[in-house]
């Protein structure tokens, strides 16, 4: 139980309010019972509450990075101010008494471990795992209802584009928002937050002329998204048997939440990476109502196939406080199965179980190697993309630098080991300068590294500009985004 520390009891909470309240149940001596097995594999005491009978709480470490929260109280915080408190309890070294391990936890690690035996089999024959049965008849309905939605949207996108963009006053707005919650009764939220996106846009207090570009290009994607959504699913519907597409992003721009099970019968995970985060950023999503956490991760494990990742957590505003925020992590993760969603330059990814270690030279050296070795190969891969109406319009893309210098008006340059450059700017959607930064760094950190680039299209000299948002060098990764 070394790993139970106060820091990483302090990591493990949802918010600073969580940390203060657990720890002032330790103050206020509110464990009367505090207990540890024979095997230091389980944590365990009672904790007074506003009621008669005492709140049971449990931390089982039997699982290795993967600590297992139990408590008898109704918080929805999880781990709730109970469970820290008993962290925080025995990070400060009081006293625990060793005691058997209770029946119902033993009864409930049986369980786990069947469960993980199953899931065991299903990735070691994923041929031979029990596929599972989609109800016809409920996807018939479901189509059909998703049909409805996009003629829907049809409707609203030409009813918008033939009045024109500035004729949309706040009352016509309002109604396109009403209209909009309609399609979330057809299970196409995805389409829903798209046309979400196109009426903030044009709520915006921002300079008119940007604001009607950027809602024009918004009402061309939703054009966009009626017919290739509408094509999909017609094809869905017309052989209910064929499996969902997992070359590009429709599914998830429809509003598919994938289920990692699904993931694992298509074929989309990889077994042990080590993953090492490159940049993290939070950031709010007023279309889709959500915080979320975003993270780059790079793999360095030998059998890389190179390419950066992205994981995002999504915290719906109304329930924020019950989900815990992630943050940067400066480790490498041993990840035992990376489940993959679909994507392109930068597929998300997510996984369950992880064990931390230490970066060492050898990743930062096979993180630095998997840069793009010239800014014409990343042009090319980046142009590629974006030329997808329904494509990333801003991806990530690790490039060998030879250095990063100022031209004649004091902007930015990399320049890449061919001599070719790019200008350096920060991207309004990344949401948080770096540029500023780059002056503060020594030179050796800026000359032969790999440099995480996030790019974008400057509207005004249509062409490609990058974010720097961290440098990768032979002794450390220096995050600007973090």
């Amino acid at each position: 139980m070394n790993l139970i520390t106060e820091a990483y009891v302090d990591s493990l909470a949802m918010n600073a309010s969580a940390i203060k309240n657990g720890k002032d149940l330790v103050k206020k001596n509110s464990f009367p019972k505090l207990c540890r097995s024979e095997d230091d594999t389980l944590l365990f005491g009672e904790c007074k509450g506003s009621g008669s009978e005492p709140y049971r709480c449990s931390v089982d470490l039997a699982k290795e990075g993967q600590p297992v929260f139990r408590c008898s109280c109704p918080s929805r915080q999880f781990p709730c101010k109970h469970l820290l408190g008993l962290m925080y309890a025995y990070a400060g070294s009081k006293p625990f008494e060793t005691a058997p391990i209770p029946p119902d936890i033993l009864e409930k690690r049986e369980k786990a471990e069947k469960r993980e035996e199953k899931k065991a089999e299903a990735a070691a024959n994923p041929a031979e795992a029990p596929k599972r049965k989609p109800n016809k008849s409920a996807q018939v309905k479901k189509l059909a209802a998703q049909l409805d939605g996009i003629a829907l949207l049809e409707k609203l996108v030409l009813q918008t584009a033939q009045a024109g963009l500035g004729s949309l006053d706040k009352k016509m707005l309002q109604t396109l928002d009403d209209q909009a919650k309609q399609l979330g009764n057809a299970y196409v939220p995805g389409l829903q937050t798209a046309l979400r996106e196109l009426t903030a846009l044009l709520r915006s207090d921002e300079d008119k002329e940007r604001v009607y570009t950027q809602a024009a290009e918004q009402l061309c994607l939703l054009h966009t998204l009626v017919k290739k959504s509408r094509d999909y699913l017609q094809n869905r519907a017309a052989d209910p048997e064929l499996p969902p597409d997992t070359d590009s992003t429709i599914e998830e721009w429809i509003g598919r939440a994938w289920q990692l099970a699904e993931l694992r019968e298509l074929g989309r995970t990889r077994s042990g990476p080590e993953l090492v985060q490159l940049a993290f950023r939070c950031y709010s999503d007023m279309a889709r109502g959500e915080y979320v956490d975003e993270g780059y991760w790079a793999d360095v494990s030998p059998s890389s196939p190179g390419g950066v990742v992205v994981t995002r957590t999504y915290r719906p505003f109304r329930a924020a406080q019950y989900i815990k925020e992630e943050d940067s992590c400066y480790e490498v993760m041993k990840v035992k199965e990376l489940y993959l969603y679909p994507g392109e330059l930068n597929p998300r990814v997510r996984w369950e179980e992880s064990v931390p270690r230490p970066v060492a030279p050898e990743d930062l050296e096979a993180v630095r190697s998997q840069a793009v070795s010239g800014l014409a190969e990343a042009v090319k891969q980046v142009k590629n993309q974006i030329k997808n109406p329904l494509s990333e319009k801003h991806p990530v893309l690790l490039v060998a630098s030879s250095g990063i210098l100022q031209d004649s008006s004091g902007v930015p340059v990399l320049v890449d080991p061919q001599g070719k450059t790019i200008l350096l700017s920060d991207l309004p959607s990344t949401g948080r300068p770096t540029t500023p930064l780059l002056p503060l760094l020594k030179q050796d950190q800026l000359r032969e590294s790999a440099v995480l680039l996030r790019f974008g299209q400057d509207r005004e000299t249509n062409r490609l500009t990058a974010q720097p948002l961290s440098i990768i060098t032979g002794t450390g990764i220096v995050r600007l985004l973090y």
